[in-house]
């Protein structure tokens, strides 16, 4: 017995839908995949007007949020796995979200140099030409 090789034609997305705890992906030859939105920390972290601009890259090979920097491939949504990213970067990310809103993350208080006295100078600068 053998078998064909040939996979047939990339899958392609048409269509991007996210519900509650789901993201929906319309493929163009009719198939519907379903994943767990909990797969892709970004996404739920995103607010539903970032969710909501996506756009199509390589003719529907995946889906890119800009403004939340994801890129999800079609053929990795079809392998049936999660995100990759690590901890780290997505805490980065996480940071980076949270200053730019306004939340500036707190850092301990940085020890300022003290001058010595015989360094300091309470004279007034010299105008005019100098040797």
């Amino acid at each position: 017995m053998s078998t064909s090789t040939h996979l047939g034609p990339e899958p392609r997305a048409s269509q991007v839908m996210i519900k509650a705890d789901a993201l929906v992906i319309d493929l163009v030859d009719g198939r519907t995949i379903i994943a767990p939105l909990a797969w892709f920390p970004r996404l739920m972290h995103g607010t539903s007007a970032e969710r909501s601009k996506w756009v199509l890259i390589g003719e529907g090979e995946g889906i890119h949020w800009p403004a939340l920097d994801e890129d999800i491939s079609v053929m990795g949504l079809l392998r049936g796995g999660p995100s990759m990213e690590s901890q780290g970067s997505l805490q980065r990310w996480l940071d980076s979200r949270s200053r730019s809103e306004g939340h500036p993350r707190k850092r301990p208080a940085r020890k300022t140099a003290q001058v010595p006295p015989a360094v300091r100078s309470d004279r007034r600068p010299r105008v005019g030409k100098h040797a």
